[in-house]
Parts: structure tokens; C-alpha cells; sequence
């Protein structure tokens, strides 16, 4: 596993410039706010899955690079836009201060609003222009349509809204699965199935992994929920306990500690049950599954 995710992360980190429009001097502040974060580290995780699942249903990786890469900068968006004051009003970020206490708030929200504008600009640039069949367009068209609702109002974002309306109250089970597979489980569910799309993938594998990314996502946002209590900052690059300050839902709040690792326990053993049938050609997966519980501990 070690070796194919060490390839997908550094072929991120070679290109994540590669797809931002170079701007005009007079805008050169946006740029250099731009710049701050999308190359500011991070576990690369949602461009990771996205490559390794075009790799698994057998595509090229240079096929899937633009998406993943898209995705990435959707995700760092939507990161700067949650640590405004007006959202989750966070200093620290990936161990630096946030955009907008480098920037301030007006260019980190313009800086958000750059990336995800150009992910949909490299998306759109490469399936009208880069394709070989009707085939293959379908695939890109698929790709990126999943993508955008996955980010968008059906998807992450509506996940957001829910989770600040919820803020300072006592929400059901389902409301917090409802926030945390839309705000966080969407995504990533979208990056999965873009790759899969860019790879050609069958039904088989389109049900598995679909299946995978779910349990995946839901468990990965326990895991935030269980370090946002339990982790250090030094260690996480942010600042802890901060669902308790701002009053938000978790399922450590919910539950208490010991059920949430728990339902942790349990989503990553769904998870690694889902694709058991694939074996070694599934082993990134698996292993990104079973570290949730090691990055816990």
C-alpha cells in the first residue's frame, strides 16, 4: 500500500500549481493567498482516493490528475471559508495560522472563491478538450457532475448549513448523520465515484467502492469528532476542542467518548468487509480505512 500511496500523494504535491491560472501582477495578494494554502500540506486524502480509485477500476492516473487536483481545491476552499470568523472563527490550520489571519477575511473569502471557481475552469477545460472517444467524454462529464454535488447544495454544503443551524442545541442521531455524511461523507463519496467514472469502472466495482466511500466518509468524520477531544494541536495542525467552544454537535457530545469510538470501530469493519472481495487490489483503501482507528488512539 505504502508504495502506491506514496506515488498518488507526491504526484498530487508535483501538480497541485499546474492547474491554477497564472494572474495579473495587480492581483498578485489573491495569488499569493491562493498559494498559502493550497500548498500548505494536508493529508491529500480526497485527490488520493480519487486517483487510486481510476487506478483500481484500471484507468490512467494522468486521465484522473486534472479531477483530482479539482477536488483538492474544493476541499481547501471550503477549509479557508470554515475558519472565518463568521464560521468556525479558526486560527490554526494544517500547523500555520489560518487564511484569513495571514490575508484577512476579505481575500481568504476571495482566495475560497478562487479555487472553487478554478476547479470547475480545470474540469470543464479538460472534458472539452481532452478526450478521445464519446466514451470517454461521458466518463469526464460523469466525473465531474459528481464532483459539483458532491460540493454543492445537495451535498457538502447543505451539510454545512445544518451544522451551523444546529449549533448550541441538542440534535437527533439523525440530524448529526445527516451533517456529517453530507458535510464531510459526500466528498469524499464523490471523489471515489469520479475516479471510478475516469476509470471505467463496472457495476461491481461502482457498488463497492460507492459502498466503501460511505462507511469511509461517516467514520473519518467520527475520527475528527473523537481528536477534536483527544488530540493535541501540535499534532493535529489545529486547534482542539473546538466543537465545544462553538457549540456544536459531535457524536462525542452526543454519545460520549467510549460510543464513539465505538461506532468508529464498527464503520471501519464495514468498510474493510465491503471491499474484501477485491484483496491486494484494494489495499489502499483498506489500510486508509483501518488507520482511522490508529490516528485515534
Amino acid at each position: 500500500m505504502q508504495d502506491n500511496y506514496q506515488m498518488y500523494y507526491d504526484l498530487i504535491e508535483d501538480h497541485i500549481l499546474d492547474f491554477i491560472p497564472s494572474v495579473d501582477s495587480k492581483s498578485e495578494t489573491l495569488y499569493d493567498a491562493v498559494n498559502y494554502s493550497v500548498t500548505s500540506g494536508g493529508k491529500r486524502l480526497r485527490p488520493i482516493l480519487l486517483l487510486a480509485a481510476c487506478d483500481f477500476a484500471g484507468g490512467e492516473l494522468k486521465t484522473a490528475l486534472p479531477y483530482a487536483c479539482a477536488i483538492e481545491y474544493i476541499h481547501t476552499y471550503s477549509l479557508i471559508h470554515d475558519d472565518l470568523p463568521a464560521m468556525d472563527d479558526d486560527v490554526l490550520r494544517r500547523g500555520k495560522p489560518t487564511n484569513h489571519k495571514v490575508y484577512g477575511d476579505g481575500m481568504a473569502i476571495l482566495a475560497g472563491d478562487a479555487l472553487l471557481n478554478t476547479a470547475y475552469e480545470v474540469m470543464y477545460r479538460d472534458l472539452i478538450y481532452y478526450f478521445d472517444t464519446p466514451q470517454c467524454l461521458t466518463c469526464k462529464i460523469n466525473a465531474g457532475l459528481t464532483i459539483a454535488k458532491g460540493a454543492g447544495i445537495s451535498g457538502m454544503i447543505s451539510g454545512q448549513a445544518s451544522d451551523i443551524e444546529n449549533e448550541n442545541k441538542v440534535c437527533s442521531k439523525e440530524m448529526l448523520d445527516y451533517i456529517h455524511v453530507n458535510k464531510t461523507g459526500d466528498l469524499i463519496t464523490a471523489a471515489v465515484r469520479a475516479g471510478l467514472y475516469l476509470g471505467g469502472a463496472d457495476d461491481a466495482k461502482f457498488e463497492k467502492l460507492t459502498s466503501f466511500s460511505e462507511y469511509f466518509g461517516l467514520a473519518y468524520q467520527i475520527s475528527d469528532d473523537i481528536l477534536d477531544v483527544v488530540g493535541e494541536a501540535n499534532e493535529m495542525g489545529k486547534m482542539p476542542n473546538v466543537d465545544k467552544k462553538r457549540g456544536k454537535n459531535s457524536y462525542v457530545s452526543l454519545n460520549g467518548l467510549d460510543a464513539a469510538y465505538d461506532r468508529l470501530d464498527e464503520l471501519v469493519v464495514k468498510a474493510v468487509k465491503t471491499i474484501e472481495c477485491y484483496y491486494d487490489n484494494a489495499e489502499v483503501f483498506r489500510d486508509l480505512a483501518l488507520k482511522l482507528k490508529a490516528r485515534t488512539k
